[in-house]
């Protein structure tokens, strides 16, 4: 029987379950651990040999990669906060 982390369908579970925990508590987050969960299950799904910690290091590799470019890319526009000097009580 095979490990349990070379399973495609495993990863593809996890992404499918962090897809929907990201629907449920927006933030960017768990999207970006979804896409690398699922880009881990084509990898999962070539015929490599891959051992446990080589499939935690690159799993780890593209949720960071996918967490950053969706940071980039769901930014707001304007990076600075609005500073107010005038009281509107005064």
């Amino acid at each position: 029987m095979t490990e349990l982390w070379t399973s495609w369908w495993v990863w593809l579970a996890a992404a499918l379950g962090l897809a929907i925990l990201e629907t449920l508590i927006p933030g960017y987050v768990f999207l970006g651990i979804a896409i690398g969960a699922a880009m881990m299950a084509l990898i999962v799904a070539l015929p490599l040999s891959i051992g446990l910690a080589a499939i935690l290091a690159i799993f780890a590799v593209l949720s960071l990669v996918a967490w950053l470019i969706l940071r980039r890319v769901f930014r707001a526009r304007n990076d600075q906060s609005r500073v107010i000097h005038d009281d509107i009580n005064q």
